[in-house]
């Protein structure tokens, strides 16, 4: 949790978010969400993400055949992040997580929303990672600005359905055994040897297109990408991995070079590679531009 004492510096509309955005070390200030941990839960017991677990550690973990699952945060976390952007001077908060269809986030954050000391505005990304991440950073940059609580969480809507997110992963069975992924279409991906390019579309994990190659999958995701991107009018761009670094960075390198757009390199969260496993990739491509606070 965040520095619970009173500042005239934060805005009075506080953004809370979740640890699935993915979010990049940012430095102090009032554009800065609140960050709520999901859970990793392992046969050791139960892990706050970011906090207790690492994505590093959640890898090595899976690799040594240890099966984990996970939580989302419970409402009484909610609502301490309620609280402390109340004591730092918050009047509104807007609370912004990650798809209600993969997770039940959005509703405990309504549910905590209920009992907080001021009104809550829960917004569903439909989405997540920094597609999630760059909806929470609009929200709060709307927030410092000083627009209001309705402002805020109709920035972040808007960040959220501009973004599109496009992963690979070494791997279905995580998929599958985690419940987002059906048994039948992992299956197919298994029998036919193919690697799946899949998305996050109307919030839930869809397959876009089946490819033979690894090298042909990360061409595609690129290839979509800076599709994608060229409907932006300011395109914001972020490469996340797990356990994949060097092929997260080449990704990143030339992504740069189509788009002049220096992408955001950070690990999936520790729940997102809970259910993605190791060697997964993904790129997510959004527009922040055309907005005024």
């Amino acid at each position: 949790m965040t520095d619970a004492r009173p500042s005239t510096s934060l805005p009075p509309v506080r953004v809370v978010t979740d640890s699935t955005a993915c979010l990049p070390p940012a430095a102090p200030g009032g554009a800065t969400p609140l960050v709520v941990p999901l859970r990793v839960v392992a046969p050791d017991g139960e892990h706050r993400e970011g906090v207790d677990l690492d994505p590093v550690a959640v890898a090595e973990r899976i690799a040594a055949g240890e099966l984990l699952t996970t939580s989302q945060p419970p409402p009484e976390d909610l609502a301490a992040a309620y609280r402390d952007a109340v004591r730092s001077g918050a009047r509104a908060v807007v609370a912004v997580h990650l798809s209600g269809a993969l997770s039940g986030t959005v509703g405990a954050a309504a549910r905590a929303g209920q009992r907080a000391m001021v009104p809550v505005r829960v917004v569903d990304s439909r989405t997540v990672a920094m597609g999630l991440g760059f909806a929470a950073q609009a929200a709060a940059a709307c927030a410092a600005a000083g627009a209001d609580a309705a402002h805020v969480a109709e920035r972040a809507a808007q960040v959220a359905r501009a973004g599109r997110t496009l992963f690979l992963v070494d791997s279905l069975d995580h998929l599958r055994r985690g419940g987002r992924l059906s048994a039948g279409a992992a299956a197919l991906g298994t029998a036919l040897g193919v690697r799946p390019l899949l998305e996050i579309r109307d919030g839930r994990i869809q397959t876009v297109q089946r490819v033979r190659t690894r090298a042909a999958a990360l061409d595609r995701l690129v290839t979509l990408a800076v599709e994608h991107a060229a409907g932006c009018a300011a395109p914001a761009v972020a490469v996340h991995h797990l356990g994949a670094e060097d092929r997260a960075a080449d990704v990143a390198q030339r992504l740069a070079g189509e788009l002049g757009v220096a992408p955001v390199v950070t690990p999936v969260s520790a729940v997102l590679g809970a259910h993605a496993g190791p060697g997964a990739l993904a790129v997510v491509v959004t527009d922040v531009g055309g907005h005024a606070h």
